[in-house]
């Protein structure tokens, strides 16, 4: 899909001043253009809830109106009225800022493609256990079977490296690719071929963990490098995913499609973690469409009366408010917040060119939500899959339309390997689908296995749901495998009972929470999958990929002897 501008009506002319100041609306060269919205102006009082000596005193000081974005307020008052998975969609769809999630560990050994993730080498590290007592010898229900039926792959992970891309390297070539590595770039005049394909990796890689970097931002070590080679990484974006790679003075945006609906990236409190909500994503919209043509410096109670005054209707809890706001402080958009919002004297420093390289997606040209979503979504066979297989941790042939399924089945090792090649990750090619993998953990959002409570136990109840119901040998093994409810529960009652509750685990005193955030820890790494029909609770599906955390199938195993586990004789009722 081609990217569109932000706004209705839109003009560009040059950003920025020749003096290069570093203020926000200042940062900038002429060259560098924008999208600005051509919107009548508003008086003052009109958009403004202060009183008549507050708005006395706006004019005498020279301040201009503050005049909401029309795209963006539009914006806005979708994210208010949609449900909170569709308002994660819209965001994803609307702002493409959401960062990349791969697998990381590779499996212990190489596999064959035909090879089923159920029955294939895995990537299972077993967990410290800090119980009392020894956990009871037990396997998988289902996996049992004689020695001939299908080798037996030891689980084991691969010691952790520090990521090809890391190091000068010769790159394979890429099989209908043009090879541009000789060509010379700006700067890299004398720089060697591996040194050269090393720094373009980094860049993209950090590009697509983080699609909005600043040169003074917590990642700004690596904007040199973006800015080096911004030319052959345009074209490779633009080539390979169908990206719009803009790289300005200061910043430099990526900007993403979106993934289609049910398959966003929620966006999350950057202090808390917590997510957000729609009425949260809907204040995040309104601001936006205030700041996009807000002055360098603005009064914080300006800005929230502003809000108020432009969508009265949008009014919204101080907390979801206070997320907003720490998002565009996140992005660098809003300079330091204050510490006490009651605190009309306190100034908030606008960076406008920011404000602008945010939205991604075109909610001028759609007609609703569900139309956005869509559009943002739109592209043809190989670029979707591409786009699936660059930013989520593994693509089913199962869960593609059929035109992309062919597309993958016809380039199984050349689509994913001219990937592979430009973000120096791995392909795993299994029956079901195609992984690519990260062994430097390094680009994705969420890890598993990872560190604190939460991983630790998602982690262990994958490994043991597998155990559990992982397909016999022979049986079909293409789809999702169905998870027994009470299996949910009792797995996590053994978890409990042999690890107790020593410091740090307190996550194990409320089952409840545990339950609900280790499921949808592996939901958004797409290891288990709520099943089609709508219970409340949701039933759960174990995906093929959650086969790789788990050890490989043993002989005849024992069967569960946990305390929460069902007795061997309901086990094969």
């Amino acid at each position: 899909m081609e990217q569109q501008e932000y706004a209705t009506g839109t003009t560009r002319v040059a950003a920025g001043r020749p003096d290069g100041r570093t203020g926000g609306a200042g940062r900038g060269t002429p060259d560098a253009v924008l999208a600005v919205p051509v919107v009548a102006s508003v008086p003052a009082a009109a958009t403004r809830s202060d009183g008549p000596q507050e708005q006395a005193a706006a004019v005498l000081s020279g301040l201009p109106a503050l005049s909401p974005d029309p795209g963006l307020l539009r914006l806005a008052h979708w994210f208010a009225a949609a449900a909170p998975g569709t308002a994660d969609d819209l965001c994803t769809a609307s702002l493409g800022l959401y960062p990349a999630r791969h697998f990381g560990i590779p499996a212990d050994a190489a596999a064959d493609a035909d090879v089923s993730w159920w029955h294939g080498p895995t990537a299972h590290a077993g967990a410290v256990r800090r119980s009392r007592e020894a956990r009871p010898a037990r396997g998988p229900r289902r996996a049992r079977r004689d020695a001939a039926a299908l080798p037996v792959v030891r689980s084991g992970a691969k010691p952790g490296t520090s990521g090809k891309h890391r190091k000068p390297e010769r790159t394979r070539p890429v099989a209908g690719a043009q090879d541009r590595s000789a060509q010379e770039q700006p700067g890299t005049d004398h720089v060697p071929v591996d040194r050269l394909t090393a720094e373009r990796r980094i860049a993209a890689r950090l590009l697509l963990a983080h699609p909005l970097v600043t040169a003074s931002g917590p990642h700004a070590d690596g904007f040199p490098l973006i800015r080096r080679h911004r030319d052959w990484l345009t074209e490779r974006f633009d080539t390979l995913l169908g990206y719009r790679l803009v790289v300005g003075p200061w910043h430099a945006r990526l900007c993403k499609a979106g993934l289609g609906p049910g398959a966003a990236r929620r966006l999350e409190h950057p202090g808390t973690g917590a997510p957000f909500t729609p009425a949260g994503y809907a204040q995040l919209a309104l601001a936006l469409a205030l700041l996009v043509d807000a002055p360098e410096q603005l009064p914080y109670r300006r800005l929230l009366d502003a809000m108020h005054a432009a969508a009265p209707d949008l009014a919204a809890a101080p907390a979801e408010r206070a997320m907003a706001l720490a998002a565009l402080a996140d992005w660098q958009v809003l300079g330091d917040l204050p510490a006490d919002p009651a605190d009309a004297s306190s100034m908030l420093t606008v960076d406008r060119e920011l404000a602008r390289a945010v939205p991604a997606g075109p909610p001028a040209l759609a007609d609703d939500a569900t139309d956005l979503i869509r559009r943002a979504a739109d592209a043809e066979p190989a670029t979707a899959v591409r786009r699936l297989l660059a930013e989520t941790p593994a693509v089913l042939a199962a869960d593609l339309p059929e035109d992309q399924r062919a597309w993958l089945r016809e380039h199984r090792i050349g689509g994913p390997a001219a990937l592979a090649d430009f973000l120096g990750l791995e392909a795993e090619l299994r029956a079901e689908g195609v992984a690519l993998l990260d062994p430097a953990d390094e680009l994705t959002d969420l890890a598993l296995p990872g560190a604190g409570t939460l991983p630790q136990a998602a982690m262990l109840l994958v490994e043991r749901l597998v155990e559990e119901v992982r397909p016999l040998p022979g049986e079909p093994t293409e789809g999702d495998v169905p998870i027994p409810d009470a299996l949910i529960d009792g797995v996590l009652g053994d978890i409990a009972d042999e690890y107790g509750l020593p410091a740090g685990w307190d996550y194990l005193a409320d089952r409840t929470a545990l339950r609900r955030d280790a499921l949808d820890l592996l939901h958004r790494l797409g290891l288990v999958t709520p099943a089609p029909r709508a219970t409340r609770p949701p039933s759960w599906l174990l995906r093929p990929p959650a086969a790789r955390y788990a050890p490989a199938p043993d002989l005849l195993p024992a069967p569960g002897t946990g305390r929460h586990s069902r007795p061997a004789e309901q086990q094969h009722a």
